[in-house]
């Protein structure tokens, strides 16, 4: 099987241009009919962006369990790329672990710990001054983290510079 990051590479931007081609479609119809179909599509296709991510860091962990021979394959590379002296990288990875856990399991520890930090994060958490859909968009959908195109494409880097760094320090692994 090829590496992980390289199929999540593939994946990511044909699910990514499919996903975009179909919104844009949709606000075709949606200027057309002003309907409520089209704004359900909408919402689903928000929704399928967060899927993505979600799934795609996930299934990460996944690989990484199994490439490392570790139950938590995320602390692990954590420690990895902290050996390795890759310190921003570690702390870039650790905040969109954090987001991808907000996202699957709603306020809590990771949630907190995200706003908490707000000022210093690259993407949007939300909070009563910071909503991650503006007022009045009727494709947003309720989510603690913005989940837009640059967000899974970061996820996607992150994979990339965290599978590299472990490959480079863990001659042995192969995800």
């Amino acid at each position: 099987m090829h590496q992980f990051h390289e199929l999540a590479y593939r994946c990511t931007h044909f699910s990514l241009r499919m996903i975009n081609e179909a919104y844009e479609k949709t606000m075709i119809d949606l200027s057309e009919t002003g309907s409520t179909p089209p704004v359900k599509n909408l919402q689903a296709l928000n929704l399928q962006r967060m899927i993505h991510a979600v799934g795609m860091f996930s299934i990460f962990e996944a690989h990484l369990q199994r490439g490392l021979g570790c139950q938590n394959g995320f602390k692990e590379a954590e420690r990895i790329l902290e050996q390795a002296g890759q310190h921003e990288l570690k702390e870039d990875f650790h905040n969109y672990y954090f987001a991808i856990n907000a996202l699957k399991h709603g306020d809590g520890v990771s949630y907190k710990s995200l706003v908490s930090k707000i000022s210093t994060l690259t993407f949007v958490v939300d909070t009563p001054t910071t909503p991650t859909f503006e007022e009045g968009d009727v494709s947003g959908i309720l989510g603690l983290v913005r989940v837009d195109d640059t967000f899974i494409e970061n996820c996607l880097e992150l994979i990339e510079k965290v599978s590299e760094c472990i490959g480079t320090h863990r001659p042995d692994f192969t995800v």
